[in-house]
C-alpha cells in the first residue's frame, strides 16, 4: 500500500474501493468519499437499490481515514450500513446540513462554505443536484467539495451531482480544476423519466469540456443495478470526442498516482483498461 510520504505534493494516490467510494491522499491526509462497504444485497425503500458486487477492498484494509466527504446519506449506494459503522472511528466527516442533523459527528457544510483542515486543506462545499430540476423533493440534499492547499492541485469532488450548469457555475466561481473525481454511470431509478439522477458518458463529456485541462477520475459506474450506461461506453464517448487522456477510470482494488501530466493519465487509463 502506497503511504502518504510517498506521494509527491502535485499528486494523489487514489484508490477504488468500489461505486463512489474512493480512497485518496491529498496534503498529507487520507480522505475517503461516500463509505460502502456491504456485500451484494437489497435495500428496500421509496426505490429499491439492488447491489451487485462488494468492495474490492474491505474497511480493514483501507486504513485509518482522515476525512470522509460524505455527498449525502439518504441513499445506500453512497452510505451503507457497515459506511455508517466506520464514521466513528473518522477524525472528520463533511455533508449537507441535512445529513448533520441525522449523524452524529458529521459537520454540515451549506453550499459554497469554506472550512479548514488541519490547517492546510480549505474544502468548500459546491452544489450538486441529485436529477433534474426540482430533483430535492424525492432525491434529497447533495453536496459537492472543492478541496485546495498550497502546492497541491484544485481537487473537484462531485458527488451525486447530475447538473452541468452547476459545474460551470464552480468554475465560474472557484477558478480551474486540476483533478475532478465524477459519479457517472447514468443512474436511473426510473422516478424521473429518461432524466439521469448522476452525469451520463454525455454529460460527463461536457462537465469535462467546462473543466478544461482537468483529470477526470469516474467512479460510481458499476456494482449497482441503477446505472444505465457501462463504463466502456463512458470511455468510447471520450475518445470519440478526442479526450480520451483527460478519462481515468481507476482500476478496483489497485491503488494509482494521478497527476496532470498527459504522461502519467496515459499509464492510468492502460492500467484501468487492463483491470
Amino acid at each position: 500500500m502506497i503511504t502518504s510520504a510517498e506521494t509527491g505534493a502535485d499528486q494523489l494516490e487514489a484508490l477504488h474501493v468500489g461505486g463512489p467510494t474512493l480512497r485518496f491522499r491529498y496534503a498529507g491526509l487520507t480522505w475517503l468519499t461516500d463509505p460502502t462497504f456491504d456485500p451484494p444485497g437489497d435495500y428496500p425503500g421509496r426505490v429499491v437499490l439492488h447491489k451487485l458486487t462488494g468492495p474490492a477492498v474491505p474497511p480493514e484494509q483501507v486504513g485509518p481515514i482522515d476525512v470522509v466527504l460524505l455527498s449525502h446519506d439518504e441513499h445506500a449506494d453512497n452510505l451503507d450500513r457497515s459506511g455508517r459503522a466506520l464514521l466513528s472511528s473518522v477524525p472528520t466527516v463533511l455533508s449537507t446540513p441535512e445529513a448533520a442533523g441525522r449523524l452524529p459527528g458529521v459537520t454540515g457544510l451549506d453550499p459554497w462554505q469554506t472550512v479548514a483542515v488541519s490547517g492546510t486543506v480549505e474544502v468548500t462545499a459546491v452544489p450538486a443536484l441529485h436529477g433534474p430540476a426540482g430533483a430535492e423533493e424525492f432525491s434529497g440534499v447533495v453536496t459537492g467539495f472543492v478541496l485546495r492547499s498550497d502546492g497541491a492541485p484544485t481537487v473537484y469532488v462531485s458527488g451525486d451531482n447530475a447538473s452541468v450548469d452547476l459545474v460551470a457555475e464552480i468554475v465560474d466561481r472557484l477558478g480551474p480544476i486540476d483533478v475532478a473525481v465524477l459519479n457517472v454511470g447514468a443512474a436511473n431509478v426510473g422516478v424521473f423519466g429518461d432524466a439521469d439522477v448522476t452525469l451520463n458518458a454525455r454529460t460527463a463529456l461536457r462537465a469535462s469540456e467546462l473543466l478544461g485541462d482537468a483529470m477526470i477520475i469516474a467512479v460510481h459506474g458499476e456494482g449497482w443495478a441503477h446505472f444505465s450506461e457501462s463504463l466502456d461506453h463512458l470511455r468510447r464517448t471520450f475518445g470519440y470526442a478526442g479526450r480520451a487522456e483527460k478519462l481515468i477510470i481507476p482500476p478496483l482494488g489497485v491503488p494509482i498516482m494521478i497527476t496532470g501530466r498527459q504522461s502519467d493519465s496515459v499509464l492510468a487509463n492502460r492500467a484501468s483498461s487492463s483491470a
